[in-house]
């Protein structure tokens, strides 16, 4: 089964339009925002400024606890590319109010324009995520997730480091103003242009009523999601990265003057060694997981946050403080070129957990609320990150933490979160220890995996050599591979919870009142007609465990068009035997030519 490339993306009228909307608007929500706090900041009285930019910061946020929810039922019941011309053509206006402020030097005009380009990101963000899913296959999905969030970034950084620059430039004589006015509303006016060619995603709930009511929305959205656990999961880890970067973000200007002592500079190299960082690691997110809808991921990117936030945490809380040091100075020192690694590392640890995240909620939620349950998702994003502004204000103040001391007290909670994660959520488990078996390098070779259908349903049979077989299985297919009940699951109390819990199993398996041969017949007529991928792990030397499988499928699958694929591991998954695991997928048989000397002749393991 061959691997997508995401960059192929970037060439399809199904993905590059809505790309290049994202940048424009999340370029120019940053333009502005930089733009107008560096103003503020240098322009004013330190006491004027601090009060003005506290103010800013506290009405962007407003927006989306007013307008996210209408925005995610605005997205269910109309046309989402239409939807997204109408904010793009509003951005339009938007920078132009904006031009005209900064131009005139209007504040109140200012204020107003900042929140009008916060209304305008709550009504964008549920639409570009609940779009993806009509346009893009499902082995895109992930791929996809990641780019965009490669546009988000992408955005926030050059949109930081212009607005920033451009705002520095202003006074008699200099034209920073006029250029960055030109800038917003030509970005604008592109975004729309590029948003015409959206191809259309039609409304799965064109008869929606409208719910104005934020807090009664909530609640219905909510208990929609709480009835799947895993979506739910994904909305408070999704929050708590929000939590988790900003806090990270919002501390490095403090970080850098108060705790390393370098210059400003190095301000903007360590938001640059975030942000790309994050890009990395969306970008890497399809190769890890060759497409799949990882949530091994979840865990790696998590892990990979503890450390990088511990080593950060205890590295800088030992850092000798410079004076006013510059890049080459701040370079020079002892743990500067670490510090922008670990900087570095966190982002791309960030980008691998945030995107099977929104993979994950896009894929599983119903096509009629998705853009709602986006739109409750933003909304507790805001929450969380007020949440850690206040935290961090009373932990670096009446607390008296310093800011490696923060730094350090994430990592451990993130570390908790996992903890918390893994055990809600036990489909994590089972994919964190399938992922590790393909990607640990050399110990799984797997041959022919083109033989498993990229869709439709179909039967695969392996022999059950070790606790690591149902693993070794699940991961030589991208699609999720659900396993029979036999003899090899059932005699294994641990891994059969597991399976169990982690909805591997049959849907509705065990909820049927019947013997376990009726079971298996209704698991493989249902997979049949749901177009699904089913397992059976048969014991080692179990003959009769073959007969009966080859006489159920013969008097009552023979017609049937699910093709039976059996894998043959070969060698062993032992570190201390230093071998390694191949898996070999052979050819269909059709259940016509299926006889038990025949299929133990294809499971047969050569150890």
């Amino acid at each position: 089964m061959a691997q997508s490339n995401q960059f192929k993306l970037l060439a399809s009228r199904r993905f590059m339009p809505l790309f290049l909307s994202l940048l424009s608007s999340v370029f120019n929500d940053n333009l502005f925002k930089n733009s107008l706090l560096v103003i503020l900041a240098f322009h004013l009285a330190k006491a004027e400024a601090n009060t003005l930019i506290n103010l800013a910061s506290s009405l962007y946020v407003i927006p989306y606890f007013l307008f996210s929810l209408a925005a995610g039922q605005l997205a269910d019941k109309y046309e989402k590319g239409r939807v997204i011309r109408i904010i793009k053509a509003a951005e339009i206006l938007i920078g132009i109010l904006g031009a005209i402020a900064l131009l005139t030097d209007d504040r109140v005009l200012s204020f107003i324009v900042l929140i009008l380009f916060a209304t305008h990101t709550a009504f964008f963000s549920p639409v570009r995520y609940a779009i993806l899913p009509q346009h893009l296959k499902q082995s895109e999905l992930l791929g996809g997730n990641g780019l965009a969030q490669v546009a988000s970034f992408s955005g926030v950084l050059v949109g930081t480091i212009v607005g920033t620059l451009l705002a520095g430039d202003v006074g008699q004589g200099k034209p920073g103003l006029l250029y960055l006015s030109l800038v917003m509303v030509t970005v604008a006016v592109l975004g729309y242009l590029a948003s015409r060619a959206i191809p259309p995603a039609p409304s799965p709930t064109p008869n929606l009523k409208i719910d104005w009511n934020p807090i009664s929305q909530t609640l219905r959205i909510m208990r929609e999601v709480i009835k799947a656990p895993t979506v739910f999961y994904a909305i408070i880890a999704n929050s708590w990265f929000w939590l988790f970067s900003t806090a990270f973000l919002t501390q490095v200007p403090s970080f850098v003057r108060n705790v390393l002592g370098a210059s400003e500079p190095i301000i903007t190299i360590l938001l640059c060694c975030l942000t790309v960082g994050v890009a990395i690691g969306s970008l890497m997110c399809e190769s890890l997981s060759r497409g799949r809808i990882e949530l091994g991921l979840v865990a790696a990117g998590g892990l990979g946050m503890t450390v990088a936030g511990l080593w950060l945490g205890i590295l800088s809380g030992n850092y000798q403080m410079l004076s006013n040091a510059s890049l080459s100075q701040f370079l020079q020192s002892d743990g500067g070129l670490t510090i922008l690694f670990i900087t570095t590392f966190i982002g791309v640890a960030g980008g691998i957990f945030i995107v099977p995240l929104y993979t994950i909620i896009q894929e599983r939620t119903a096509e009629q609320i998705r853009a709602q349950v986006i739109s409750v998702n933003n909304v507790l994003n805001a929450v969380f990150v007020v949440i850690i502004s206040f935290s961090i204000i009373g932990l670096l103040g009446p607390v008296g933490m310093t800011i490696p001391q923060v730094f350090t007290l994430l990592a451990v909670l993130n570390f908790a979160l996992l903890v918390l994660l893994l055990f809600r959520m036990p489909e994590m488990l089972f994919d964190t220890l399938s992922w590790l078996t393909y990607i640990l390098p050399r110990r799984t070779k797997y041959e022919g995996i083109e033989q498993i259908p990229s869709e439709g349903s179909a039967l695969l049979i392996a022999r059950y050599s070790n606790l690591l077989t149902p693993f070794i299985v699940s991961g030589a297919t991208q699609r999720k591979v659900r396993f029979i009940p036999s003899d090899a699951i059932t005699n294994s109390p641990r891994l059969h919870a597991l399976l169990r819990k982690s909805d591997y199993f049959p849907k509705n398996y065990y909820e049927i009142e019947a013997s376990e041969l009726k079971r298996k017949h209704n698991a493989i007529h249902e997979a049949e007609a749901n177009r699904d991928l089913l397992c059976i792990l048969i014991e080692e030397n179990s003959r009769k465990e073959i007969t009966e499988l080859v006489t159920l499928l013969k008097e009552n699958f023979q017609s049937a068009s699910l093709p039976l694929i059996p894998l043959s591991i070969q060698g062993s998954f032992s570190y201390k035997r230093n071998l390694k695991t191949t898996v070999q997928v052979g050819s269909p048989i059709p259940l016509a030519e299926i006889s038990p000397e025949r299929l133990s002749d294809n499971l047969k393991d050569a150890e």
